[in-house]
């Protein structure tokens, strides 16, 4: 790590570090909580087990490790919860996909118990990708507390939650619509849904009228689903149609006669007005259908095929897949003289996001949470401020899902998940209609499934069978197993027949088990110290597209079971895109991998990048260059480290910062106190941009820029006493530099730490607060000299001026406190500026360039260093071209046909351009003013 003269390298060398510095954390037990102040608990948002890190996650995480170091090194007893999400579809699809690719036989061959077993498998020998690359960022989560959806602990809370709210009546069995995936053969979420803009059809079929008296016409995408229409709806106040309402419509193909309803859903600018309903498969005509009494008829299978087992649709159709049935379903009715039109129009079309193929709304037998009940007290909680969102305007997201919230679907047809808790048994038994019996609800509403038992284990539901038969009980698999067997002891003696039951073959949502996570990770339903200690958590951080699949779940759950909301604060961080604004996709080949990040720029880097980005309300532009401008930050802080240490700065024994005498050393320590208060203050308000921006212009410009360059002559001076306190002031306030900067910047930090002075521990559990020390007067002087300086040389690169050119400075007018300032500094603003002897007097000497700092004016002679003339004409040429860079720009921006066709990130590229110009354009005016004022 060090030479052989023990000095710091001349680089940090991220690739060797950060592994290094990271096991040293973990194995000093540095991610336990072992605070002695108040808990501070944040659940991380479990990814995905089949995972890997990509952008959004590095910025979600970052910003939650960020809040977790702070809080740490604040003396709070802190706990960041770690673990993975099971991930049903997405790990059953990568375990089936490993099967068949080493030519294993197929999951159903195998059977549900070894192919679970086959999961458990690969989970141990593949899983943990996403540990590993969390730790490569730094993030410092208690991994011994480490937890998975489908762990002992909380599929036991998994299955205590369901049975509780199933015998509370809030979960029930329905048939209703769902998002169904042809492919897996499974009800999806919304969330996993992809709505996508494709190429379509309309086509425009009429609906000959019962009574012969003419006809109605309906348009549709899906011409296939007519085959399943119960009814066509008109608005009630439309007047080409109200006369029709109450008559009926013979459907062609299929001959069936459906009614003509009145209903709002009908819009009478859209299309011709009237809209076929089929309930069984479109969202909308489900809820009209309900509204009406229509009938709902299922005309596909699971496999988005025609059914085969209504003779009401001709034989060529049934068992056609549903493509191939659109195209003959429109060749029936142009037969049959009903195609009435096609048009060519873009629709929306929803695709599963891992299947890739079109979603059908199916009417199956799933249940569900009755989510309307559970959402009031999730509602009234953040009305009443109990759980704020940050920023505040993501609180309407989330009262618009609640107010409006459906039924939640949690059954999915996998195999890889919590397995319902419920059982069923076949036949009735010796007590059919005591209290042990359910038979409101049966496994597709079979008439033979009398018994239904919701415990919490295979042996409760077992006890309760053997009450309600009055016999022993065997658990088979499946129904047709049950069906099977009871054929075969249907030759034995009453006394000898045993009964047979079977848990239900769904799972449950995988956001069912990640909607109990704030508690389940804390031991619930065991009264834990974790629980009782950390609970509510302090903050969530996420994404604002799972406000309602997930923490709207949690708020439900947490206030239903635990009676408390989850957590006090809601964060919802940016979307990450690439440097255009635009969204990252595989597709446009613009996805950015942290992981080849971190290696290229070191995490550290990457860290700072996302944080000094994460403004409110904006997403988060993400550049090479940015990364590599932080890159460049950590290699200031290193450098500067090694200027320190090259002037021997170290913190001498016994010193006491309080008790500073140089204004240098009092005004740096009043800058690095003000940095910590606005550090502080940022990060307490989730304000990471600021609380980054903070530290970065404490640490380069303040203490790198000037500080260092202020304190050089006294390194090389002869004044003992006062080398000894400067070199004590920088060792002190660099270290203060790595506290602060450590929450960001976690691997530089803790390296530099551990090499710049003889510590026993580590930065990550060093002491937040600063002593707090304020010296105003040395302030007000020294930042009054900062400006002086920096405006001196502004002026001269304004002009054209070569830096290195010396010319006097007059104060005019100077009143005493400002004669004191530049009297006591002058040596620095000579030697910084650039300048030869500073003067007093009342009016500016001729051919001098006035400039105006903090309140005071100063006269800078300049004719005597410039061609006036030359000048002049440069800077008028260089407005002239600015301002046609402009008025190009406003052509682009007042062109209609520009901003609404081009991309969005293209049009705010020209507004940025614009205010670049502008700015560039108001400078050259002021430069010009000058020259002509002379």
């Amino acid at each position: 790590m060090t030479d052989e003269n023990d000095t710091l390298p001349k680089q940090f060398d991220h690739q060797e570090a950060e592994a290094r510095l990271y096991a040293a954390w973990e194995d000093a037990g540095c991610f336990k909580p072992s605070g002695t102040g108040e808990p501070y608990c944040v659940v991380i948002p479990p990814p995905n087990v089949t995972g890997s890190l990509h952008m959004g996650h590095a910025l979600n995480n970052t910003l939650q490790d960020i809040l977790i170091r702070f809080n740490r090194m604040r003396g709070k007893n802190v706990l960041w919860q770690v673990g993975t999400d099971h991930a049903g579809i997405a790990t059953q699809m990568v375990v089936e996909r490993q099967m068949m690719d080493r030519q294993e036989p197929h999951r159903r061959e195998i059977g549900r118990e070894k192919f679970v077993e086959r999961v458990w498998e690969w989970k141990a020998e593949s899983a943990g990708a996403i540990q590993n690359q969390l730790r490569r960022l730094g993030a410092s989560c208690d991994w011994s507390r480490e937890r998975f959806t489908m762990d002992e602990g909380l599929s036991a809370a998994v299955r205590k939650v369901f049975v509780q709210l199933y015998n509370e009546g809030l979960i029930y069995r329905d048939k209703r619509l769902v998002n169904w995936d042809p492919k897996l053969l499974t009800a999806i979420s919304d969330l996993e849904v992809e709505t996508r803009e494709v190429k379509g059809h309309m086509w425009h079929f009429a609906y000959p009228l019962t009574d012969g008296s003419g006809e109605i016409v309906v348009a549709t995408t899906r011409p296939e689903t007519m085959l399943g229409d119960t009814g066509v709806a008109v608005h009630p106040d439309d007047e080409r149609y109200k006369h029709l309402i109450g008559k009926t419509v013979t459907l062609p193909i299929v001959g069936r006669e459906i009614p003509i309803v009145a209903d709002e859903h009908a819009d009478p600018e859209q299309g011709t007005g009237a809209v076929k309903i089929t309930p069984a498969h479109d969202f909308n005509d489900f809820e009209v259908g309900k509204r009406a009494g229509l009938e709902q008829i299922i005309i596909l299978d699971f496999e988005g095929r025609i059914v085969t087992d209504r003779e009401d649709i001709p034989e060529a159709l049934r068992g056609l897949d549903r493509f191939k049935a659109r195209e003959r379903v429109v060749e029936l009715m142009e037969a049959g003289g009903h195609l009435k039109g096609i048009e060519d129009k873009v629709i929306q079309q929803p695709f599963g996001d891992r299947s890739n193929v079109v979603i059908e709304p199916m009417l199956t037998d799933q249940w569900y949470v009755d989510a309307e009940t559970m959402a009031q007290p999730a509602l009234k909680a953040v009305q009443e401020g109990k759980t704020k969102f940050i920023p505040e305007n993501w609180s309407k997201t989330y009262y618009q899902w609640l107010e409006n919230i459906q039924p939640w679907c949690i059954s999915r047809q996998l195999w890889w998940g919590h397995q319902i808790p419920v059982w069923y048994g076949y036949g009735s038994g010796a007590y059919p209609h005591s209290d042990l019996a359910d038979t409101s609800v049966s496994q597709d509403h079979d008439p033979l499934v009398y018994f239904l038992a919701c415990d919490e284990s295979e042996e409760d539901a077992c006890i309760r069978a053997r009450k309600y038969y009055g016999r022993d009980v065997v658990v088979v698999s499946s129904l047709e197993e049950a069906e099977s067997l009871k054929l075969q002891q249907m030759s034995l003696p009453p006394e000898e027949a045993v009964a047979y039951i079977w848990q239900d073959q769904d799972v449950l949502d995988t956001w069912f088990s990640s909607a109990l996570w704030p508690f389940s990770t804390l031991g619930w339903p065991d009264e834990t110290p974790e629980l009782e200690k950390f609970y509510p958590t302090a903050t969530l951080s996420t994404a604002f597209d799972i406000i309602f699949f997930w923490v709207a779940r949690m708020m439900m759950m947490g206030m239903h079971f635990m009676k408390e909301v989850p957590f006090k604060d809601v964060y919802i961080h940016a979307i990450v895109r690439d440097e255009h604004g635009q969204k990252m996709s595989k597709s446009k080949g613009n996805v950015i991998d942290p992981l080849i990040k971190m290696d290229e720029y070191g995490t550290d880097s990457l860290r700072f990048t996302l944080a000094a980005m994460a403004a409110p309300g904006r997403d988060v532009k993400l550049a090479d260059q940015r990364i590599e401008g932080y890159r460049n930050f950590r290699t200031k802080l290193w450098n500067a480290a090694r200027f320190a240490e090259m002037n021997e700065c170290a913190v001498a024994e016994g010193f006491d910062p309080a008790k500073v005498e140089a204004p240098l050393a009092q005004w740096i320590l009043h800058e690095a106190s003000a940095a910590e208060a606005a550090i502080t203050t940022a990060l307490d308000n989730y304000r990471f941009d600021d609380a980054a921006n903070a530290v970065y212009q404490f640490t380069w410009n303040i203490y790198c820029d000037w500080f260092l360059e202020f304190a050089k002559p006294v390194f090389h001076g002869e004044d003992e006493t006062a080398k000894a306190e400067i070199r004590s002031v920088g060792a002190y306030v660099l270290d203060r530099i790595l506290v602060l900067l450590h929450p960001f910047m976690p691997f530089v930090t803790e390296e530099l730490w551990a090499q710049t002075g003889k510590r026993d521990g580590f930065v990550m559990l060093a002491d937040w607060q600063g002593p707090g020390i304020e010296n105003p007067q040395a302030a007000a002087d020294l930042n009054a000299v900062i400006e002086l300086i920096s405006e001196i040389r502004s002026l001269k690169a304004e002009m054209n001026i070569p830096p290195s050119v010396k010319m006097p400075l007059t104060a005019l007018s100077a009143d005493d406190v400002t004669k004191a300032r530049l009297t006591g500094f002058t040596d620095l603003i000579e030697r910084l500026a650039r300048i030869e002897g500073i003067s007093f007097a009342e009016e500016p000497p001729k051919g001098a360039a006035q400039l105006v700092v903090g309140g005071v004016s100063y006269a800078l002679a300049i004719a005597d260093f410039i061609d006036l003339d030359a000048e002049k004409a440069r800077l008028t040429k260089e407005i002239g071209k600015t301002e046609g860079e402009i008025k190009k720009i406003d052509g682009k921006l007042s062109n209609e046909n520009f901003v609404s066709r081009a991309p969005k990130e293209v049009v705010e590229e020209q507004h940025v351009r614009r205010e670049a110009f502008t700015a560039d354009l108001e400078k050259l005016k002021a430069a010009l003013a000058r020259l002509e004022a002379l």
